[in-house]
Parts: structure tokens; sequence; C-alpha cells
């Protein structure tokens, strides 16, 4: 019976497992060194928030795994010699492969700052994450401040997390307004300010120089590169993005840049191994997509593929129109096909923003067809098939504007804003013509 063997129990691998076992009879056998069981990684921060339990954040039961043949076997890969299909663990023992899967996800970046690696830092990716915040910040009793390092989606959601345990935070964001570099900058100062309403000390083009230790090996204070100021604080969060987990592949003679490379079939440069995930990287990137994607639903959508190949129905990975969705507190973010966070030279971009600066659409457009590019919507819902058919059969930003109540997945939205919209929206094209 072949064998397949999949390193990483994120939703990668375990999507590939699930569809494999659909689709045939073959050993499957999972390896993980993070949990015992698959759990749902956006789902940490609601149980330090207390909405859910640890438990609850595992989409199946423990009985699913034997009941389906999934073999489950906790521990940390050290290396892999493709030479002998065999998987050397860190207790010493090794396992065989007739087919492996690499979906070994993402590690928390680190700059080398001085005291990075204190008691009291930590990221926002792993279940042992979880644990170290219990840790140091159970309350605002034992953490007097909380210091985070870098402006991104992990960065939000620790922030919200702590401010739920009334933990006051400061956030060291290096760029002007937060997450510029990705979003616009109508929507990118929104959020800023909408940050600072909560209650949160914003530090814009601030970088941090070292964290500070006390006797114990623990974090007592930061220190700001611009100003040399010392903030004190009890825990360090570390949210400056992540990268492909894949330092364990050295000379295993697979192919690896940024991350393990793959062709769109999802294959390496090795006969019988794979790569699927935040640790696949794109030979040549797909469309305006980047080559690494560190995304939930592009690690399922990979899972689904390589099932279908390994199954023996060879198949292209297709992610299709790029999307992707989020939540800034209490503001929920949308993206659908491509904006800019700076318009190109073929792109402008219609911003609307409502009264209360808690609501606002951006959407991109070509300049000369009028082609529609892309909407990013902040505290407004829309529906995903809807601009996703629009991207397909290339409707222009008029028609777009006229029929944003197809889109509507909030009735509110069509009664309340969505004139103000179209009127915004003409004033702007008639002054751009002029």
């Amino acid at each position: 019976m072949e064998h397949i063997v999949i390193i990483g129990n994120g939703i990668s691998g375990i999507t590939a497992a699930r569809h494999i076992r659909k689709n045939s009879d073959k050993k499957i056998t999972i390896i993980s060194a993070e949990t015992p069981y698959f759990f749902s990684r956006t789902a940490l921060m609601y149980v330090y928030m207390g909405h859910m339990t640890f438990e609850q954040t595992q989409p199946y039961e423990n009985w699913f795994w034997e009941k389906n043949r999934i073999d489950l076997k906790q521990g940390f890969v050290n290396r892999i010699t493709p030479k002998n299909k065999s998987i050397h663990l860190n207790d010493g023992s090794s396992i065989s492969y007739d087919k492996l899967i690499i979906a070994t996800g993402s590690k928390p970046n680190k700059f080398g700052w001085p005291g990075q690696d204190l008691k009291g830092v930590t990221g926002l990716y792993h279940k042992q994450d979880l644990d170290i915040l219990e840790t140091y910040a159970p309350n605002n009793k034992v953490c007097k401040r909380a210091v985070i390092v870098g402006g991104g989606l992990i960065g939000i959601e620790l922030a919200e997390m702590l401010s739920t345990r009334k933990i006051p935070v400061t956030f060291l964001v290096r760029e002007s307004s937060f997450w510029n570099n990705v979003l616009p900058e109508g929507d990118s100062q929104m959020i800023s300010r909408h940050i600072r309403n909560h209650n949160i000390d914003l530090r814009l083009k601030t970088n941090l120089k070292e964290i500070k230790s006390d006797e114990n090996g623990q974090v007592k204070s930061v220190v700001i590169a611009e100003t040399g100021e010392e903030i004190p604080c009890n825990l360090v969060g570390l949210t400056a993005g992540v990268s492909p987990n894949i330092d364990f592949l050295k000379e295993s003679g697979i192919e690896t840049l940024r991350g393990v490379k793959v062709n769109r079939y999802l294959e390496t440069n090795v006969q019988d191994i794979y790569a699927i995930g935040d640790c696949a990287e794109q030979y040549e990137p797909i469309g305006r997509r980047k080559s690494v994607e560190a995304v939930w639903y592009t690690g399922r959508m990979m899972g689904e593929t390589l099932a279908q190949t390994i199954c023996g129905n060879r198949m292209t990975y297709n992610p299709g129109h790029w999307f992707n969705s989020a939540k800034f507190f209490d503001i929920e973010y949308q993206t659908y096909g491509w904006v800019s966070a700076k318009p190109t030279d073929e792109e402008a971009h219609f911003h609307w923003r409502h009264d209360d600066d808690t609501k606002c659409i951006t959407i991109a457009y070509n300049k000369s067809n009028k082609t529609f590019l892309g909407i990013n919507t902040l505290g407004i819902r829309m529906r995903h098939e809807v601009f996703d058919r629009w991207l397909t059969d290339k409707r222009d930003i008029d028609y777009v504007i006229e029929h944003l109540e197809e889109a509507n997945f909030d009735p509110e939205f069509y009664t309340h804003f969505e004139n103000t919209i179209k009127s915004t929206y003409l004033k702007t094209f008639e002054t751009s013509t002029q």
C-alpha cells in the first residue's frame, strides 16, 4: 500500500489528508510537533478573549482520525533524506514514505533584535504562543503594559486580544500609517484613527532597537530606535510578518529560496515530494499574486488540488481571483481583485468614506478603459461571488457603481449608503474629466 506522509497538521496538510482519504485507500501519516490534533489557527485569539475553549477550535472529534485511518504522530522533523525516502525525527526514530507532502507553514520573523528570545517575547501563530500569553499577560496586574512590534494583521489581532483584558498596549509600526504598504492611503488612515480610538498607543514611523531584560531573563522594557525612549513592559509581541518554516530542509537536495520551490502542480524538484501552504513558493508567480502566500484559503485550495494529483488526477493549482478578509477591532475588511496601496501608472482609485469614520470603500479601475480591477470594503459586507463574476467579466467601474445593490450583503447598506456612494462617484468623475 502506498504510504503518503504529510509534515504539518495545519489547514494545508489536513485538507490534503482528508481529500486523499476521500479518493483512495492509501496509508496516510501526519507528523506535527505543535499539537496532537488539527486546530483552527485563526481562532486562537478567541480562546484568549474568552469566547471559546481551545478544544472548540478543533473542527474534528479525536475519534475522526482513527475512523478515517489517518495516523497522527507528534514529533519534530530534523531532516529528510530523499535518496532512501526517509524522514528523521528528533527522538531518533525515522519514517519511510512513498510520497511526501511538506506543509510546515510559517514562523514569525525575527530580525536579530537584542533580547528577542527573552521570556515574555512571543508571536501569535502557534498554540505555544497562546500559552506564553496566558503566562505573561493573564491580566493587567501581572502585565502592566505590552508592546507590539509590527503593523500587520497579526499585530492588530494581538492588540485587540490584550485590550479585552484591559492591558495597556503600545503598538510600534514603522510605516507612516497602519498597513499602508497594503492599504491605500484613505483606508490606512481610517484604520490608524480607529486603532487610536480603541485606546491603543499607536506609534507610527517607529522601530524597535532592543528588548531589555530583568534579572530573571524576562522582558522589562523596550528601547525605541529613533529616540532612545525606554518603554517599561512585561510582554513583547513580535508580529513583523512571517516566513516559510523550512530550516529542516537544509542539505536535503530540495530546492528552496524563501520557501520550498514548486511548479503549478505543487511538485518540488525531487520526485514524489510536494509542498503546499505557507511554506510553498511558486517558481513563477500566478498573475499578480505573490510567489509565497501565507493565506488560509490558498492553503486549503493547495491541499485539495494536490490530493487530486496524489490520487491520479493530475491537476494544476489555480487559485482564481485574489480575495482576502480580516478584522481591525470591530471593522471588518474584505478585498477582491487588486487594489494597490499606491496606484500604478495605469490604475486609478475611487474612495468613499462614511461620516462616522468606520466605513469606507476603495475601488481600483483602469484609467484608460475604466475596467474594474478590485475593491476594498471596510465596515461594509459585500458578496464575494458577485465581485468574482464582475472581475471575470471585466466589467467597468460605471457598471460596478450602478449595480452595487447586487453585491450588497447587508440590506441596511443599500438603504443608507449606496445613493451617497453613487453621487460621490459621479461628482468625483465629473471633476476628474473637467
